[in-house]
């Protein structure tokens, strides 16, 4: 179970910082968002968290599969193998 923790720990910080890198890209480049958007403003807080939810939510689904494959391995068999 730690090692899922691990995996998945790892997994998430990396996304935590990708997407406060793209927030603050995002409140930095609002001119050139505004005119893109249609009917939303460029610092609008529910899109904006929405779209950061999606991303680590995603993330999370990404790294769930390898944290379980990785939470099954026989730590003696993969010492082993090294």
């Amino acid at each position: 179970m730690q090692v899922a923790r691990l995996v998945i720990g790892h997994g998430l910080l990396l996304a935590v910082i990708g997407v406060t890198i793209g927030l603050g890209a995002a409140y930095g480049l609002t001119r050139l968002l505004k005119s893109m958007l249609f009917g939303v403003t460029a610092n609008d807080p529910a899109t904006l968290i929405a779209a950061s939810a999606a991303l680590v939510m995603a993330a999370l689904a990404a790294r769930f599969l390898p944290a379980c494959r990785a939470a099954r391995v026989d730590p003696v068999i993969a010492l082993r193998s090294e």
